[in-house]
């Protein structure tokens, strides 16, 4: 029986150790941003833009499901561009443009204009241009390609502005809205790059909308390089021809090779992956191909890794070739190519950086339990440049991202544009 009572508080103890493990960063969590967040709350300007979120939330929808029909696929987001360029200067940005990369800003000035901070979500989807991008409605459930990622971020931004602008909501600091392209899959970053390159607005706040719950916030970068190899040959008759170097087989040892050596690497240390995700070539069954190829991922959270794995996969596709090469019995070697298609850094803000603590402090301040984790998102380029910032979620309720049937409710969904407005204005200063 003693053993019975004592096993209970221990196992209680236990449990408590293990949740302080797993959120050790809301344990960090300081009470003077708290404290901030609710005085800030508290304001008039701020509660009335709170109901006024709330007195537009059917406008917010309709204009979800519009956007969301505007076909967005990789590297062609000109319609969708021209189409939220439009709806932030009718919203009443000071001033409205698209950059050279294909960026959408809107800027809103501050009183002073020392700082910038900026609200982003992202133009571009994962769909090819045929898709069918449609919004259909069961029930209260909106359904279509990209309906939530990355729509949904584009409508919390631009409803961000349109209370600020209703309320009269005076910052200290410049807030810039943006939407940018390049977000998704091999478009690799490239709007967000070009906006934190010497070219940029100069932005000293990131705050991107992106992903689903109010509690998830993203403060550290996964990073990724990503490659598409192609081996190269004369080809020829699978029996008239043999004994030519085959990119086919030179394939297949690429893989062995890397595969072998990467498994090794990634067995400890910090965490790493890698992955050969799509593979082509050839013209028949009896044909020597005159080429092979295959697109490579590989990620980790720390970018010494990143650089050692990439170094593994370097040699092996080198030896692949070698290989290959000296196994031939007529004819010409074989070439590779090894393109980068990807890359994206690694990093981290800390956890008691002003902004991390603001996003922790709002979540929490409409009811979610906040939990710092890491993403691939916008917000890798800033992260990667110790630049302050965030990725935080479009709340409601969604599903199925990056699927055809991808779904999105309107479940108390304006908490999540009420707490971005929250967030920016605390960042950016509140200067009545």
């Amino acid at each position: 029986m003693r053993l019975r009572t004592t096993a209970k508080p221990l196992m209680k103890l236990a449990i408590f150790i293990l949740f302080i493990g797993l959120n050790a960063d809301v344990f960090g969590q300081s009470d003077s941003y708290k404290d901030e967040i609710e005085q800030l709350s508290k304001k008039e300007l701020i509660k009335s833009a709170f109901q006024y979120i709330e007195q537009i939330d059917s406008k917010t929808t309709e204009d979800l499901i519009m956007l969301t029909e505007i076909p967005a696929p990789p590297f062609k987001e000109e319609r969708r561009a021209e189409k939220y360029k439009e709806m932030l200067r009718e919203a009443g940005a000071d001033s409205v443009w698209i950059d050279e990369v294909g960026n959408v800003l809107g800027l809103r000035k501050g009183s002073e204009g020392e700082k910038t901070v900026a609200l982003n979500g992202h133009l571009d989807t994962v769909f090819p241009e045929e898709t069918d991008v449609t919004v259909k409605m069961r029930g209260d459930t909106l359904y279509a390609p990209g309906i939530g990622d990355d729509s949904r971020g584009l409508m919390v931004a631009l409803t961000v502005l349109r209370a600020m602008e209703h309320e009269n909501i005076q910052t200290r600091d410049d807030v810039i809205f943006v939407g940018t392209v390049g977000e998704e899959g091999l478009g690799d970053l490239r709007g967000v790059k070009h906006l934190f390159s010497e070219s940029g607005p100069g932005i000293d706040s990131w705050i991107a909308v992106d992903g689903g719950s109010i509690g998830r916030i993203v403060n550290q970068a996964l990073g990724s390089h990503r490659y598409r190899v192609t081996f190269e040959g004369p080809g020829g008759h699978s029996w008239g021809s043999f004994g030519l170097a085959n990119p086919a087989h030179a394939l297949g040892r690429a893989m062995h090779y890397f595969s072998l050596e990467a498994d090794k690497f990634t067995s400890d240390g910090p965490r790493t992956s890698y992955n050969v995700g799509r593979i082509n070539g050839g013209t028949s069954v009896n044909s020597i191909p005159f080429e092979t190829w295959m697109e490579v991922d590989m990620r980790s959270v720390s970018n010494e890794s990143l650089e050692q794995i990439d170094e593994i996969f370097q040699e092996a596709m080198l030896k692949a070739l070698d290989k290959e090469n000296e196994m031939r019995r007529r004819g010409p070697e074989l070439t590779v190519d090894i393109e980068m298609i990807g890359d994206r850094p690694s990093g981290e803000i800390e956890s008691s950086n002003p902004l991390v603590q603001r996003a922790m402090a709002t979540a929490q301040y409409f009811g979610s339990d906040p939990s710092l984790t890491r993403s691939s998102t916008d917000s890798n380029i800033p992260i990667s440049l110790d630049i302050p910032a965030v990725t935080i979620g479009r709340g409601g309720a969604g599903g199925n991202g990056h699927s055809l049937n991808e779904w999105w409710l309107n479940k108390d969904g304006h908490l999540a544009i009420q707490r971005a407005l929250l967030l920016v204005v605390s960042e950016a200063v509140l200067s009545q």
